[in-house]
């Protein structure tokens, strides 16, 4: 197994890319600490977790809260004794977030509350952690967003995600001699009901689908696997890297055409 005996923190774990990351590490042998705000969501991750053998448990926590955060981490030692990989997951992509003239101060705020402040919390509170326990993987989550332009305009969610990977780069250097790896995960845009919200219209659907070489949208455990490569030893000589996931979209100069 990958992961076999280690602990596995994975944010933002009550659903989504969170929940089927849980699913997939735990059937390789990992233990996994679900960490979202949603209760419900979080207790049936462990549930499903449970269900294919493995071993969880939930602990809820605010990723944009410095107390909670710092509580969060020292819960998580103390349920499994020490921490292996922490997979900074939750995130958030408002609707209301598209230009910088027409992006709602308050939205603005927000994104960058929980997708970039949140993720330098949790790396905060995760570093000292992992080096007490000899080291390990940090797993940020960015976005092919911070690599290129978005064809629908998202400013705060792009910036956020840019800041994600700068501050990966960066702390993969400085803590490289403690035996911390930390690499940004980079997805496409992943078949959510987040998503499927945000592309209800089908113009903008099609506009999306366009841009991917593929020709279709990720599933949650596309990138639970690339995630699981970055956990486990298969990576063992990674670290700073932007890791990307996006059916080509980076790779892709023109949209496609008939």
């Amino acid at each position: 197994m990958l992961l076999d005996g280690k602990v596995c923190l994975i944010t933002g774990s009550g659903g989504g890319l969170g929940r089927a990351a849980s699913i997939l590490f735990a059937r390789e042998g990992g233990k996994i600490l679900v960490t979202d705000m949603d209760e419900e969501g979080g207790r049936e991750t462990v549930r499903l977790v449970e269900e294919v053998g493995g071993e969880a448990a939930f602990l809820p926590g605010d990723v944009s809260d410095d107390d909670q955060v710092r509580a969060l981490f020292d819960q998580a030692v103390e349920r499994f004794g020490r921490l292996d990989v922490s997979y900074h997951n939750a995130g958030i992509m408002h609707p209301d977030d598209t230009s910088p003239v027409d992006t709602p101060l308050e939205v603005w705020q927000k994104t960058i509350d929980i997708n970039l402040k949140g993720v330098f919390l949790c790396c905060r509170y995760a570093i000292p952690k992992l080096v007490e326990f000899g080291g390990g993987s940090i797993i940020n989550v960015a976005s092919f967003v911070a690599l290129m332009g978005a064809a629908n305009p998202q400013i705060a969610y792009s910036a956020s995600k840019g800041g994600v990977l700068s501050m990966t780069r960066e702390m993969a250097v400085q803590y490289a001699p403690q035996g911390i790896r930390a690499n940004a995960l980079c997805p496409g845009p992943v078949k959510t009901p987040l998503l499927e919200q945000l592309l209800k219209d089908d113009e903008r659907r099609e506009n999306r689908l366009n841009h991917i070489p593929l020709g279709r949208f990720a599933e949650p455990e596309d990138i639970a696997k690339a995630a699981l490569f970055l956990a486990s030893d298969l990576s063992s000589y990674m670290t700073g890297t932007e890791f990307v996931v996006d059916g080509g979209i980076t790779a892709a100069y023109l949209t496609k055409g008939p």
